[in-house]
């Protein structure tokens, strides 16, 4: 029996959407998606002589091995599967079911994406570019000096970009060549500082009075500069170095640090420890760049890629 025929799983719907909006203030955007997602799984329960009320636990399961058959992105899988699970739970709360046959579903896992590649050369431009900023006056050669230091501890060290800019003043220690950060949930880290970030943030400190708390004062509230100046910073570098504006942010820098450590052998608990990373399956993502970087530098590189397959033997 089809659901249109016998119309229990229109009014179920209906009721499971009214308590969803009444009673955990679900917005017109979830509502729509539960409806939609909801509506589909009615379609193809409809095909098996099941109604959403009466589906099996094997249904669901069908119904899901088909929707990755379609390659449905791991995020929009795992939506059905909260939608379906959701509703039969509600089901179980109105006494309409005994059981939620969407429990025992699994759960799709959620790829994480690769984060954006910087190479090392369009790394050393960005750089570049901070060094040819103009110097014509007192502000020109504060500014250039600033950007330096921001931009060379930022590769250094790949600090978050709130870690960086409210750096206070005290936190280099030049004598030990080190950074001290105070990173998420207030747990301190000591970072090495390459010679080249070292140089810069002895240049850039000298311009800042000891009177001042923050290595990079500001006037706002905050005190120090803020996310959204560094950023135009950032993108003022890019533009110098010839690079997409689009491309680059401080974020990207922090992967490029990473990634380019990674690739030369370091130590990945080192890198987890200076990334400031609470878990290493964090931290593993970058194996996981390198990988995609090799297999592209195979593909566009190898002399049989532009080949199907390799020729055949005829003895």
């Amino acid at each position: 029996m089809s659901d249109t025929e016998d119309g229990s799983s229109d009014r179920d719907l209906d009721l499971f959407l009214d308590m969803m909006a009444a009673e955990r203030g679900a917005s017109v955007n979830t509502l729509s998606a539960y409806r939609r997602d909801l509506t589909q799984l009615s379609a193809f329960l409809a095909k098996r002589g099941e109604t959403l009320r009466q589906a099996k636990a094997t249904t669901l399961e069908a119904y899901m091995g088909k929707l990755n058959k379609q390659q449905m992105a791991a995020s929009t899988a795992a939506r059905h599967l909260s939608s379906q699970r959701r509703f039969y739970k509600f089901l179980q709360s109105e006494n309409l079911r005994d059981d939620n046959p969407a429990l025992s579903l699994k759960r799709p896992r959620l790829s994480r994406p690769l984060p954006k590649l910087l190479s090392l050369d369009e790394t050393e431009r960005l750089i570049a570019a901070a060094n040819n900023l103009p110097t014509e006056s007192d502000k020109q050669m504060r500014d250039r000096l600033r950007a330096i230091c921001l931009i060379e501890v930022l590769y250094a060290t790949g600090l978050r970009v709130s870690e960086l800019v409210s750096l206070p003043r005290r936190a280099a220690n030049s004598q030990n060549r080190v950074l001290i950060v105070r990173g998420k949930g207030g747990r301190e880290r000591m970072v090495p500082l390459s010679k080249p970030a070292l140089r810069a943030l002895e240049a850039w400190r000298i311009s800042v009075p000891e009177t001042e708390k923050f290595l990079f004062p500001a006037r706002g509230k905050s005190g120090h500069l803020t996310r959204q100046r560094f950023a135009q910073i950032l993108e003022k570098l890019a533009i110098g170095a010839g690079l997409s504006p689009a491309r680059i942010s401080p974020h990207v820098v922090r992967h490029a640090f990473a990634t380019h450590l990674v690739e030369n052998g370091a130590d990945l608990r080192a890198v987890q420890h200076m990334l400031g990373h609470a878990d290493i399956s964090t931290t593993q993502i970058y194996t996981h760049v390198l990988e995609a970087r090799k297999k592209a530098l195979l593909s566009d590189s190898h002399p049989l890629a532009a080949h199907d397959a390799l020729p055949h033997s005829d003895g």
